[in-house]
């Protein structure tokens, strides 16, 4: 089973939104986006990006948020013969896992680096993610990271990656001045190039 939930990550003058494509059982982001606005579009890549690289899974679970409800999303899940599974209204816990992602998320890496743009944002992000996926243990899969999980498990052998999906032009984009990444980290500054 897999998920997908957006969520707005704040940068020095707004926001962007958040997507992330999640496998429930072991808890791996298989695929993010961030985008600056709320258009289907952006979801439905990061969906047939998880698709085509990790497979379909049996069912795929959301909120009833207009970009999951939309035509284009549903048909994509539908085309793939994947069955649908909608969070009640008001029902976050219906979606937890990812629900605790974007808690993770937040308090571990937005809050404290404070992002001026979307170049840092998608640094950032893209940092934390492959830390994570790869390196971040959870009581809750015994002290195994997500990416051992995913891999040691029936629906594993997929790859060993987060995908990114956010496009290099997009990214560059981000930036409304063109000014280069200001990030202090400079494994961080390889993600925004």
């Amino acid at each position: 089973m897999r998920c997908a939930d957006i969520t707005y990550i704040p940068i020095g003058r707004g926001f962007l939104y958040l997507v992330a494509i999640m496998d429930w059982a072991s808890r791996v982001v298989l695929a993010w986006r961030l985008f600056n606005t709320m258009d289907v579009s952006f979801c439905i890549a990061a969906l047939e990006e998880a698709l085509s690289r990790f497979g379909k899974p049996e069912i795929f679970n959301t909120d009833q948020g207009s970009q999951f409800t939309s035509p284009g999303f549903t048909g994509a899940l539908m085309a793939a013969g994947v069955r649908i599974s909608m969070d009640g209204r008001g029902r976050w816990m219906d979606n937890v896992f990812i629900e605790r992602l974007w808690r993770s998320l937040k308090h571990e890496e937005v809050y404290l680096k404070g992002y001026a743009d979307g170049r840092e944002a998608h640094a950032g992000i893209g940092s934390w993610i492959v830390f994570y996926n790869g390196t971040r243990p959870h009581q809750a899969l015994g002290n195994r990271t997500p990416m051992v999980v995913w891999r040691d498990g029936p629906s594993g052998g997929f790859g060993n990656t987060a995908v990114d999906m956010t496009p290099r032009d997009f990214a560059r984009g981000l930036d409304d001045a063109g000014a280069s990444p200001t990030c202090p980290q400079p494994q961080l500054q390889q993600w925004a190039a």
